[in-house]
């Protein structure tokens, strides 16, 4: 009777395991098949920033490949202080506005001049910096003094840029003496060797560049009539919370000194 009860016994022990068990492997695959149906939180956005990369001292790529200059941490700053990632990724400027259209590029910084025919097609954030175009020259040139000096000589500038229009006006839409480059340090290049009489850019990037080349024997002339140019960062027409965004970011760096602090390291009080 013992030995029966205690076979009877084993087989009970034996039967509620097994299904404690079951039970638990049922409760196992609910909590993964709860686990798997949890809401995930949705990665952060990070906004693909388009930039020139041999604009010193706006954006240019130092020696580890990396986007560095004065756009670039303004745009630093400013994605901080309005709460958005960004990543930059260097793009050349003559194709900036179609990368941006594209979708390819959610911003644009890199020295953009705000002009009227540029507005048509994207839209601008309140300006951040006010800049205005020079002649480079070589040193010993002593003739050339203001813009129309330039018309019987050839010509270098950075295409699509707003020097490049302004020497059109100059030489023509379609002189064969203007000679348009990739970049502005590339057309200050052929200057040097003596390929171009004279350059037409934007004035912090040559000055830039001639205190980085003191070998170049360059010098710049700013004539009186060069409108005053000011320089915005691009978006998408259809992105107007990215655009009052970004102009409260602005406003916000501009009254607290942070804007300031970042331009003093590039260009002085």
């Amino acid at each position: 009777m013992i030995k029966m009860f205690s076979r009877h016994a084993r087989a009970l022990a034996l039967t509620a395991g097994f299904v404690g068990m079951l039970g638990l492997a049922a409760c196992s695959k609910q909590e993964d098949k709860s686990a798997a149906a949890a809401p995930q939180a949705a990665p952060a956005r990070v906004y693909v920033v388009g930039v020139e990369s041999a604009y010193a001292p706006f954006s240019s790529e130092n020696e580890q490949k990396e986007v560095v200059g004065f756009d670039i941490d303004i745009m630093k700053a400013l994605a901080k202080k309005i709460g958005i990632e960004v990543k930059f990724v260097p793009t050349p400027f003559e194709g900036f506005f179609n990368f941006l259209a594209q979708g390819d590029r959610d911003l644009l910084i890199s020295a953009i001049t705000i002009t009227d025919e540029r507005k048509k097609s994207v839209a601008f954030s309140e300006p951040y910096f006010v800049a205005t175009q020079t002649i480079a020259l070589p040193a010993a040139d002593t003739k050339v003094s203001k813009m129309t000096d330039l018309k019987p000589l050839t010509v270098g500038t950075q295409s699509a840029t707003s020097g490049d229009e302004l020497v059109q006006q100059v030489l023509g839409k379609n002189s064969a003496r203007i000679k348009r480059f990739d970049s502005t340090p590339l057309a200050l290049k052929e200057l040097e060797s003596g390929g171009v009489d004279a350059v037409v850019a934007d004035e912090p990037v040559v000055k830039n560049y001639i205190a980085n080349n003191p070998n170049s024997k360059l010098r710049t002339v700013t004539d009186p009539d060069f409108p005053k140019e000011d320089y915005g960062i691009a978006v998408r027409k259809d992105d107007p919370e990215l655009l009052a965004r970004i102009n409260k970011g602005l406003a916000e760096m501009k009254a607290d000194g942070s804007f300031a602090a970042i331009s003093a390291q590039y260009f002085g009080k």
